[in-house]
């Protein structure tokens, strides 16, 4: 097969070399910052890289904004709909977390548009990646051990999943804030603390790690002003995050945001996870 790779991050880098070695032809765009591996062909234009391909590839997250590929490798901004309009009726397209707009935009294409992002068995990896993203970002950023200080995790989806045993096994006391009773039942069951967002005020005294994954507006500045002076608070949400940052700021609580940490930290197993799942989809679209 013939797969076009458009916009992404070191992740797209990765993902050619795997392709590459699985014994099919790769065509990149939007990629000129990139270092490519052998074999693998650039494209000046979308039209070129795309026309013909049995898939194309966009990046995870698909979108830097409404309309805009996600191209931080490439010289200037790229739009979405340039890569449609390339593709041809019919051809599949795989991104990642597929936003409303875009369909509309590649329905009006005719093009087949699949979010690999959906697919349970890449959240799994990717959540496992950023998980690990996330503890090296923790190493860098704290000047003494992990060991012993308490971490409080607010949210409780695939994220936090994964990284709640890991800090665990670093030693640190790990409580889980969440909406859901069956998710802080689990916690419970699996050795963690939980609390709920109301309970936020028993534990955030005492947390020297706060990480937030919940997609909501959670550490307000009243509740910035309950953190001790020397906490960290590491913010893995989608932008703009569940975190007050002009108030954490101007109360000098460090706080840290990390986006793209499956391409920061394990390039080549985040890739792998793309590879896998566009593997599936297009098995799936195959039959």
């Amino acid at each position: 097969m013939v797969f076009a790779l458009c916009g992404g991050d070191e992740r797209a880098v990765r993902l050619a070399a795997l392709l590459l070695a699985g014994g099919h032809g790769v065509r990149a765009w939007a990629l000129e910052g990139a270092q490519l591996p052998g074999g693998a062909r650039r494209c000046e234009s979308a039209e070129e890289c795309c026309r013909g391909a049995d898939c194309v590839v966009l990046p995870m997250p698909m979108c830097a904004r409404r309309g805009m590929l996600n191209a931080p490798l490439s010289q200037r901004p790229r739009c979405l709909g340039e890569v449609f309009a390339a593709c041809g009726a019919g051809c599949v397209v795989c991104g990642g977390a597929v936003g409303e707009d875009a369909r509309e935009m590649a329905a009006g294409a005719h093009v087949r548009l699949r979010d690999y992002g959906a697919l349970e068995s890449f959240r799994a990896a990717n959540s496992a990646a950023t998980a690990e993203g996330a503890i090296g970002v923790l190493l860098r950023e704290t000047p003494g051990l992990l060991c012993g200080r308490e971490a409080l995790l607010i949210g409780a989806g695939r994220v936090a999943r994964a990284l709640a045993p890991r800090l665990r096994g670093l030693g640190l006391g790990v409580t889980v804030a969440s909406r859901s009773a069956d998710s802080r039942a689990w916690a419970r069951a699996l050795g963690f603390g939980a609390c709920a967002p109301e309970e936020l005020s028993q534990y955030l005294p005492y947390a020297g790690i706060v990480v937030n994954t919940a997609p909501a507006l959670v550490l307000t500045a009243s509740r910035l002003t309950e953190l001790a002076p020397d906490a960290l608070v590491l913010d893995l949400a989608s932008a703009p995050g569940g975190t007050d940052f002009e108030a954490a700021k101007a109360f000098g609580i460090r706080t840290l945001t990390a986006p793209g940490l499956p391409a920061k930290w394990s390039p080549e197993a985040a890739a792998a996870a793309v590879r896998d799942a566009v593997y599936r989809i297009m098995e799936d679209e195959t039959t």
